[in-house]
């Protein structure tokens, strides 16, 4: 903070938040303006937020039954989670639209109400740098697990302030520079969501296009479940041989069952119905594979990564027992039937594949790089707006 002072406009000031906020306001405020049977806003920790700045809560209740065990807020009062992880997650905002302008909510919230020096959206910028959460993270006490920032960090934190008429005007450049930033962040993502819906609906037509053989999984490939071998992570001994389970690499273990190309593919879990990753992925080498995952031993590499593509193109939930736990036995595995052209063909198909792969990949770094360099614009203008470096000029989208 010595730096900031050192280095701050005319007219600027450095202030603890103590000193311009009042922190957890007292309820004695929001019994003088409700009744016992009206209602208010309630908030629960999982409702706030990761760094929005408007909070809007929808659920109500009277103020009679919380007014004793909850947080107190009002309109305008700047929230911010004390408890780890949701502090350093940034679960931030600030209330607004309450009912009789009152609100309640969990013990984990440190209330900010300003002292007619700083503005709430001022102090929400402030409150949201990762600066101030990485300090808020190191200072925090309690039990692993449990940890909080202590009132006393908070209080003594030092802010740099401007007069109010400058802390509007940093709000306003911020209000359309983010919002500039988060569109930019929508079109990379959506861009990033495309590529690879792209590429998936790519391996959805190769598949359908040829006139082929179709076969069952257990007539081209071997089932090696038998050899598979299950070690609880207290019996594990470290090393750096992989310990594979239905969704990939788990662990690093001392020892191997096997040695060899091999196609994995999820026995059981969520994912199976999600889809959210690929439920087939091959695997070489010295490995360890536990009882969540299908082993399969193909006469050919070249086999086996054909058949790794369709299996994570096509829908298995025919095959699939169980809705809250979500199984792939033995049995229906060996029932999925596929395309099999002869080989060279499997090899043309796989160079096609492999060639648009490698462009969709390209295309999903380009959009995360994208993303990724906007987040750190976002910090980088942060930084100038509490080291009184902000341009009245708009701020240079990347």
């Amino acid at each position: 903070m010595k730096k900031r002072e050192a280095q701050l406009p005319e007219g600027w000031e450095v202030k603890k938040l103590g000193e311009v906020c009042t922190i957890k306001p007292p309820k004695k405020e929001a019994k003088l303006k409700v009744r016992d049977d009206e209602f208010v806003s309630f908030l629960s920790m999982k409702d706030l937020g990761v760094l929005e700045k408007e909070i809007n809560p929808v659920k109500e209740r009277l103020f009679k039954e919380v007014s004793g065990n909850y947080t107190y807020f009002a309109n305008r009062d700047v929230l911010l989670a004390k408890i780890t992880p949701c502090f350093e997650n940034g679960k931030l905002g600030i209330a607004r639209n309450l009912t009789n302008g009152i609100g309640f909510g969990s013990s984990e919230y440190i209330v900010f109400r300003g002292k007619g020096q700083i503005a709430e959206e001022y102090l929400f910028y402030f409150l949201s740098q990762e600066q101030f959460r990485e300090e808020g993270k190191d200072r925090m006490t309690g039990a692993v697990g449990h940890k909080r920032v202590s009132k006393e960090f908070i209080e003594n934190y030092k802010i740099p302030l401007p007069p109010l008429s400058e802390q509007k005007r940093i709000v306003s450049i911020l209000d359309r520079a983010f919002a500039a930033i988060d569109q930019a962040k929508a079109n990379a993502g959506k861009n990033l969501q495309n590529a690879g819906e792209l590429f998936e609906s790519y391996l959805q037509g190769v598949f359908e296009e040829g006139d082929w053989e179709w076969k069952t999984l257990n007539e081209i490939a071997e089932n090696l479940d038998r050899k598979r071998i299950p070690i609880a992570k207290n019996k594990r001994t470290a090393g750096e041989i992989p310990y594979y389970g239905a969704s990939g690499i788990v662990d690093y273990v001392d020892d191997y069952i096997f040695d060899e190309d091999l196609l994995c593919i999820s026995e059981d879990g969520a994912n199976l119905l999600a889809r959210t990753y690929p439920i087939a992925f091959s695997i070489s080498g010295k490995t360890w594979v536990n009882n969540h995952a299908h082993v399969l031993r193909f006469q050919n590499f070249t086999s086996q990564k054909f058949i790794e593509y369709y299996i994570n193109s096509i829908s298995i939930d025919d095959y699939v027992t169980g809705m809250a736990q979500p199984k792939l036995n033995q049995r229906n595995l060996n029932r999925i039937s596929a395309p099999f052209p002869p080989l060279e063909e499997q090899r043309k198909i796989l160079d096609k594949i492999n060639g648009i792969q490698s462009q969709t990949q390209i295309l999903e770094t380009l959009y995360q790089n994208k993303i990724t360099a906007l987040e750190e614009l976002k910090k980088s203008i942060l930084a100038k707006a509490f080291d009184g470096e902000l341009a009245t000029e708009k701020v240079e989208m990347v």
